[in-house]
Order: C-alpha cells, then sequence, then structure tokens
C-alpha cells in the first residue's frame, strides 16, 4: 500500500529505531501518530515531524486499548516498543518477567486485534512488527526474549493469513545488531569480529518496504546472521553448539550484564 497520505501508528517512538522509523514514514507523507513514555523526546520529535504525541506505558496492562481509543483508526500500526528481556530466566523476579511478555508479545497482539478491526472494515492497513533475529534463533542467556519474539513471528504469519482476503498487510522486521541507536548500541558492547551492523536508518527503510511491497519478513542483518537464521531453523541444536563454541555465551552474558537496569 501507498504510505503517502496515510496515518501511522508508531509505538516505542522515544527510542532510537522508533524515532528513524517515524521520521521515514513522515518523510514519505505518512501522518504520524507517536507514542512512548518519555515527553521530553516525544514533543520535540512530534514538533519535527508534525504528528501527534501520545504518552503510553505498555507494561500497564490497559494502556494499549487506551492508546488505541486516543489515536483513533489509523492506516499503519508499527509495534516497535521492546525490551531487552535478556539474561538467565532464573534471574528474573515474576513481575519482571511480566513486563517483558506484556511489552514485547502482548502489547502487539491487542494493538493489532484493536487497530485490525477497523482496517478490516475500510479493506485498507498494514501491521508492522518490530522483532529480531532472535526470533528466528535462539541463544543461551535469552530463553525469556526469544520466547517474545518467537512467539511475534508465528502470530505475524498466522495473523497475515487471516487478514490476507480483506485487504490488510502484515509484515515482520528482524533487526541484528544495530549500531548508532537501539538496545545494542546502548550497551557500548563490542562485537567479535566478522559480526557486522546495520544503521537505525536501514531498519527504518526496511518498514517502508515492507508496507510498500506487503513483505512477509524483511531481515535486516548481515549475510553471516541470516545463514545462520536458516540453519537454526534447521538444524536448533547443532547451530547452538556451534555458537557456544563461537563465543556466543560469553556476548550474551555481556549483553545480559549490560541490560539488567532495563529489566
Amino acid at each position: 500500500m501507498k504510505i503517502a497520505q496515510m496515518t501511522a501508528l508508531v509505538t516505542g517512538a522515544t527510542g532510537g529505531l522508533g524515532q528513524a522509523i517515524a521520521r521515514e514514514l513522515a518523510g514519505r507523507g505518512a501522518s504520524v501518530v507517536l507514542t512512548g513514555r518519555r515527553a521530553d523526546v516525544l514533543g520535540p520529535l512530534t514538533a519535527e515531524l508534525g504528528g501527534r504525541a501520545i504518552i503510553a506505558d505498555l507494561t500497564d496492562r490497559d494502556a494499549a486499548a487506551a492508546l488505541m481509543d486516543e489515536a483513533g483508526p489509523v492506516d499503519i500500526l508499527v509495534a516497535g516498543a521492546g525490551l531487552p528481556a535478556s539474561g538467565p530466566l532464573t534471574e528474573y523476579t515474576l513481575e519482571a518477567v511480566d513486563r517483558a511478555l506484556d511489552v514485547n508479545l502482548r502489547a502487539p497482539v491487542v494493538l493489532a486485534r484493536l487497530a485490525a478491526e477497523e482496517m478490516v472494515s475500510r479493506r485498507r492497513g498494514h501491521l508492522v512488527f518490530v522483532s529480531s533475529v532472535g526470533g528466528k534463533m535462539a541463544a543461551g542467556g535469552t530463553s525469556l526474549y526469544n520466547a517474545t519474539k518467537f512467539g511475534l513471528r508465528g502470530f505475524s504469519l498466522a495473523l497475515r493469513e487471516d487478514l490476507r482476503p480483506h485487504g490488510v498487510g502484515v509484515s515482520t522486521i528482524y533487526p541484528g545488531f544495530i549500531r548508532d541507536a537501539g538496545m545494542f548500541a546502548e550497551t557500548d558492547i563490542t562485537l567479535p569480529r566478522g559480526l557486522g551492523t546495520h544503521t537505525p536508518g536501514d531498519v527504518a527503510h526496511a518498514v517502508s518496504r515492507a508496507i510498500e511491497r506487503d513483505l512477509a519478513e524483511v531481515d535486516v542483518a548481515p549475510l553471516t546472521f541470516r545463514l545462520g537464521a536458516r540453519f537454526a531453523g534447521v538444524a536448533p541444536v547443532l547451530a547452538a553448539r556451534m555458537a557456544r563454541l563461537g563465543g556466543g555465551d560469553r556476548l550474551t552474558q555481556a549483553l545480559s550484564e549490560a541490560q539488567r537496569g532495563k529489566r
């Protein structure tokens, strides 16, 4: 579908990836509705892009429905809000488990449910979920994160089939390590040699391309990651062993320590 003159709701707009996505859609002529928890970021961004801002904390189970009520009908939904959810499951309190599940999985499902109803009635619309390569391949020390991202992939692929006859598209974006902004960039961790990165702009462009071409999935990751994800889908145990031998456990442990305060 075209993006120009459409109304696009972007969640997680206060994060680096969300800001890049908002700018991409606004630059292509969309009227943007931006949401996140930080008014100090949303205000200037909304002023820059000429859209609307709605403060929402998706760890609150009532927030998703309230957000859709305030936003009104939208043509494009980009569910980009997320929590790192890294680290061994046994280190999480039950409250922290709920927060990760609510923000990373439940909120996108609820938002899609409410947005899709209007889209189906108009026979026009597109839903975009920002996932991660962690939605295609598992790694030690990321069980909760993988659960939410694997779940989002299954949900989006099935929902795409449900909504296809009604003229509504569904796409999922799978970023790898993103530099300059976002969860990984904020950790300031140096990746092992051979693991490449992409920019927030690459993710934003993937979002607009997915909408315009009605693509089911778009990977924003180097070839090594894309091939690794395919191999993990066929031989997950062997893929996990190879990741351990390659130092994957040390990397996920470092990420867990750096992101501990965001649970």
